[in-house]
């Protein structure tokens, strides 16, 4: 294991060197706020409690330091959850816009069925319906609550951003690219706490992962889920291990 994320750190200080190119979006102020707002690690849908198998990593000495962390966060962008999670969201912001309920419907049910471990499961729903829950409570909204009601507490995270997004008239590119900012900054902080690092390598971390999520944006945009497929066999084994592991602070 440890040589498979000390190879993908090898891969990302080569990829942060990448020029990345910007595209201008019309969010407007007040959907911005919003989105910000969603974003924080003061919006309460309990991020703080998932590491995404880091824990497992971190005990199995595969993530020993920033570079390793950087590798495994990167990792899952390109090859695991992220990539799932990146495409389901802009099909979701995409079917809302449009009106489209019944596509919406399709990408709800596969959103809460392409999950690796009872884990990784669970940390998508349950962080779903708690982002649901608030948003409604916080930004009420009535084509996401009707879809909420369709769907109860079955709504991955990103499902329910992108529909969220859509609805409230935040552009899909700043929506993908926010999600998955935010994801990566939570697996850093958990790796922050675990390892333990200081909080400067958690920015230095967080700074090397740019190009990552900037190209995990693009990714998400250009996805097809028909023919999407993803391949991150060593964090669903840290997942599925984590499960049974007998010291955690983290909930996965």
């Amino acid at each position: 294991m440890a040589s498979t994320i000390a190879t993908l750190a090898i891969t990302t200080t080569i990829t942060a060197t990448t020029t990345i190119t910007t595209t201008t979006t019309t969010t407007s102020t007040e959907a911005l706020y919003r989105l910000l707002a969603w974003l924080s690690p003061a919006y309460p849908v309990g991020a703080y409690t998932y590491s995404h198998g880091l824990e497992t990593a971190v005990e199995d000495g595969a993530v020993r330091n920033r570079e390793e962390l950087v590798a495994y966060v990167t990792a899952a962008l390109r090859d695991g959850a992220g990539r799932v999670d990146g495409a389901l969201l802009a099909a979701a912001h995409r079917a809302m816009a449009k009106g489209r309920a019944k596509v919406l419907d399709e990408v709800a049910v596969l959103g809460a069925a392409w999950r690796g471990t009872a884990e990784t499961a669970l940390e998508a729903e349950a962080q779903g319906t708690a982002f649901v829950n608030v948003t409604l409570a916080a930004w009420p909204e009535p084509r996401l609550a009707a879809f909420a009601a369709r769907h109860p507490r079955r709504i991955a995270h990103a499902v329910a951003f992108g529909a969220a997004a859509a609805a409230h008239g935040v552009a899909l590119p700043d929506a993908a690219f926010g999600y998955l900012s935010a994801f990566a900054a939570n697996l850093v902080s958990a790796g922050v706490r675990l390892v333990p690092l200081g909080q400067t390598d958690g920015q230095m971390a967080t700074a090397a992962l740019l190009p990552v999520v900037s190209a995990a944006a693009q990714a998400a945009l250009a996805a097809d889920l028909d023919t999407l497929g993803t391949s991150s066999p060593a964090l669903d084994l840290f997942s599925l291990r984590h499960e049974t592991q007998y010291t955690r602070l983290f909930r996965s």
